[in-house]
């Protein structure tokens, strides 16, 4: 790569990063932006087979560690077994070496994008949603990422969870300009 192109690469990223610094995450909301990161690129449609591909494996694997177990889930809100703990400590320590082994050798995304990380600013409204969440995990059994692997195994009754999360989140989308964040 000539001098000039990585010049410019780093104008570009400096350009990106001074963007994200200075909107915020209540001025991204605003923009109904998807996220930080959102790719620019326009890809025809069967690009996204290798996140169904994704999916699938993730949902296997969900199946098989019984992570979407309701008992397992119930074991851990009564503290009687440490199974979902570990899970949930292991992807956080996997999560947390792959965030610094981006940040540290600059890693882009496989189009060439930088992957920008920027802090947020914390508000009481996360303590909230954090309890709220915790709340319905511990009622329902489910979070979010295993639904579709609680209901691809049998569970119908967590079609009733996923309907659930749907409205709630039309409904966040609904009010949100109207509540603090």
């Amino acid at each position: 790569m000539e001098s000039k192109d990585i010049l410019q690469e780093t104008e570009l990223e400096k350009k990106h990063h001074e963007f994200l610094e200075n909107n915020t995450d209540f001025e991204m909301r605003s923009l109904d932006s998807v996220c930080f990161n959102e790719s620019e690129l326009k890809h025809p449609w069967w690009y996204n087979l290798k996140y169904a591909a994704v999916g699938l494996l993730f949902g296997i694997v969900f199946v098989k560690a019984e992570i979407i177990s309701w008992f397992r889930i119930q074991e851990m809100f009564r503290l009687q077994s440490s199974h979902m703990y570990g899970v949930i400590g292991s992807a956080v320590v996997v999560g947390l070496i792959s965030v610094l082994i981006i940040k540290k050798f600059k890693i882009k995304t496989i189009y060439g994008e930088p992957i920008e990380f920027v802090d947020k600013k914390f508000n009481k409204g996360q303590i909230y949603g954090g309890l709220l969440f915790g709340l319905g995990w511990a009622i329902t059994g489910a979070c979010p990422g295993p639904l579709f692997a609680q209901i691809g195994s049998g569970a119908t009754a967590v079609i009733v969870t996923l309907l659930s999360a749907i409205a709630g989140t039309w409904v966040y989308g609904k009010v949100r300009d109207r509540i603090p964040h």
